[in-house]
């Protein structure tokens, strides 16, 4: 079965939005902004944006001209080219398995965080422990997860265009137009504490994007790299086998080289906004120990911050989680239509079939998830000195082993086995430039494996 034949996006817009739907998630506008306060602040923009215009491109440009060439997803395409790398698609299935299982739960989080100030009280998610509480509480997050994964459900029950493409036109212009309006309002925030300091968002302006050097070593600033490199893996969905799904959907007239800088804009703008709104109001209301929550800091310092505000802080709140929550759907939509793309292949079944295995599946995954904040919760500290619970050692597994691996092996096999000549076949069809095809050549055979197995090494600790 190509689903190819039977799916497709209806032009380079619906492809566009709908691959930055995948692109621009969770990880723009939860993941990039305590990303930026723990590794110093314009340092880490500096790095990252250096890293998307040279790593992520080369991904990025791989995955879905592998996609578009083929005709196939991510388990089948590796093979279709050479058989004996059929491992890597296979290989590469294994990432979104491993991220449904946690990106639902998040998914739940957020949409129980809606929920809360949609119904006007966001007094409550502000309080000491309610987040704790929240999570500890089994019934509660795994009921808000279920709701959630039903939702992403449905849009890929409902096939590509009518589904995935439909939901992400009407999904994305609505989220960049409530992110860029928070963020011109956080940018006006000022505040008096109890102790008489007053703070602009100006000044938080300053924090998020001059770069920090104190304290810089050479393995802190390796540090900073990798967890540059797992955004642009996790940010821009490549390594993964979403962009190579997305990729076999699209049509041969559309402008690839195009398409794929709009992608780049679409994740790395959202992204540098998401900063622009998050930071400067956490410092305003909170100073520089409200950054500190990590991965917490949507959950524990905005909600406190929302509250601060007055009268607008419900309405701002409300806006910001439900902006949050299509971000979510999206790309939450982009990794289950990639299980439910290859697995119709795997198992010779139709798509509503297959969507209802998957969400069975991913339901049952989830719900362990869940109870890795109560039933089985555990500390492990990680290779890269995190110490997390459940979720966090399944996004560590994929994020910063898997992921990396992958690229390695893909670089290897695009730039030595099949040449990069072959990808660039594609990006040119219609006779159209391939504008980067220098950059993209020398980057594929030498810069990206190198760096990859620094970074598989410093992620797995064996390079201190």
């Amino acid at each position: 079965m190509n689903t190819k034949k039977n799916n497709g996006f209806s032009g380079s817009i619906g492809f566009v939005l709908a691959a930055a739907g995948s692109a621009v998630g969770v990880g723009n506008i939860w993941r990039f902004p305590y990303l930026v306060a723990r590794d110093g602040g314009g340092l880490f923009i500096l790095v990252y944006l250096c890293l998307v215009l040279t790593f992520g491109f080369v991904l990025l440009t791989t995955d879905i001209a592998i996609g578009r060439k083929t005709g196939k997803n991510a388990w089948e395409a590796f093979s279709t080219i050479h058989p004996k790398w059929g491992f890597l698609g296979k290989l590469t299935f294994l990432v979104p398995i491993l991220i449904i299982t946690y990106y639902t739960v998040i998914g739940g989080w957020i949409l129980k965080y809606a929920v809360t100030f949609i119904f006007g009280n966001g007094h409550l998610a502000a309080q000491n422990g309610y987040f704790s509480a929240f999570i500890s509480n089994p019934s509660s997050s795994i009921f808000f997860m279920l709701i959630f994964l039903a939702i992403s459900a449905f849009i890929v029950f409902r096939g590509v265009e009518k589904g995935i493409e439909k939901f992400s036109t009407f999904a994305m212009p609505l989220l960049l137009i409530i992110i860029i309006g928070i963020a011109i309002y956080t940018l006006n925030l000022t505040y008096t504490d109890a102790n008489g300091i007053t703070r602009t968002g100006l000044q938080g302006l300053g924090i998020y994007l001059i770069p920090d050097f104190n304290g810089l070593t050479f393995s802190k600033f390796l540090n900073i790299i990798l967890d540059a490199m797992s955004q642009v893996f996790f940010s821009l969905s490549v390594s993964m086998g979403i962009m190579i799904t997305y990729g076999s959907y699209v049509k041969k007239d559309v402008n690839l080289n195009k398409s794929i800088a709009q992608i780049e804009f679409f994740d790395t703008g959202v992204g540098l906004i998401a900063g622009l709104m998050i930071i400067p109001a956490v410092f305003v209301f909170m100073g520089m120990e409200g950054m500190t929550e990590g991965p917490s800091l949507m959950f524990i310092s905005l909600p406190k911050v929302f509250v601060s505000m007055g009268f607008t802080g419900p309405i701002i709140g409300t806006l910001f989680f439900v902006m949050i929550l299509f971000a979510a759907l999206t790309s939450s939509v982009s990794i289950m239509e990639t299980l439910v793309a290859n697995c119709m292949n795997i198992f010779h079944k139709e798509r509503k079939q297959m969507s209802l295995h998957i969400s069975a599946f991913a339901a049952i995954s989830a719900i362990i998830i869940c109870l890795g904040y109560n039933v089985f919760y555990f500390e492990y500290t990680l290779p890269n000195d995190v110490t997390g619970q459940l979720l966090d050692v399944i996004d560590y597994i994929s994020n910063f082993f898997l992921m990396p691996l992958i690229s390695l092996f893909t670089c290897i096999f695009i730039g030595w086995i099949v040449k990069p000549k072959w990808i660039a076949e594609e990006m040119e069809l219609g006779n159209v430039k391939f504008r980067r095809k220098h950059l993209y050549n020398f980057m594929i055979r030498y810069i990206v494996p190198v760096v990859m197995i620094i970074l598989f090494f410093k992620s797995t600790g064996l390079l201190l």
